[in-house]
């Protein structure tokens, strides 16, 4: 009896072990963690900003600008009297057809005989006539050497010498204007004076009058 109630004790023992090492517990399954909600935090109101106003810029005011005034058109000269003389001022040109040139003449109502400047006047003589060769000199103006016959031979006295000068007087083709004429030239060195040219009375007294008020009325003649 004893023996078999050890052997019965020793398997019952043996079942409870083997009971114990199979036999496991439950495994509770995972529950993921309450996510805990963020407080709210409280955003501050923003009023909403208007959009700026886009302005073109402003142009620039360009000022006003008056047209100019058109200048005034000269008054027509005139150039003779009603009973068709020329009407010459203090200065004017005088072409020399001989010379193909044209120079500025002073007009002296004072002065009887014109006169031009000359210099290496030199007399001579040809078929038993007086010629003279000279050239005209001033102010930039040299001209080749001109020979004419001598018309007469003039005595000048300078004031302040008692000694009288004999000078060459010559006959020269000129135009003043419109008008043609031969005149009588008295050879003499102008260097020192303003104008080459001298037009005295023996040139306009029968064919214009003199306006001192007045310069180079007459148009300078074109070639």
């Amino acid at each position: 009896m004893n023996r078999a109630l050890k052997l019965v004790l020793a398997l019952m023992l043996t079942g409870g072990l083997a009971a114990c090492t199979t036999t496991q517990a439950p495994i509770e399954p995972e529950t993921p963690p309450v996510e805990q909600p963020e407080p709210e935090v409280e955003q501050p109101e923003v009023e909403p900003q208007p959009e700026p106003e886009v302005t073109e810029p402003e142009k620039p005011v360009e000022p006003e600008t008056k047209p100019e005034p058109k200048p005034e058109p000269e008054p027509e000269k005139v150039q003779k009297t009603a009973d068709g003389k020329l009407i010459l001022g203090q200065n004017e040109w005088v072409y020399f057809p001989g010379l193909e040139d044209s120079f500025k003449a002073r007009i002296d109502s004072g002065a009887t005989t014109s006169s031009v400047s000359a210099v290496d006047i030199v007399p001579f003589e040809r078929d038993g006539n007086d010629w003279v060769k000279f050239k005209i000199l001033h102010d930039g103006i040299n001209s080749d050497e001109i020979a004419l016959p001598v018309q007469r031979w003039a005595k000048i006295k300078q004031s302040n010498n008692d000694n009288a000068e004999k000078r060459a007087v010559v006959l020269a083709w000129i135009q003043v204007g419109d008008v043609k004429e031969k005149t009588e030239f008295t050879l003499t060195d102008r260097t020192h004076l303003e104008f080459p040219i001298l037009l005295g009375r023996s040139f306009f007294k029968d064919i214009a009058i003199v306006d001192v008020s007045q310069k180079y009325v007459q148009d300078k003649f074109k070639k």
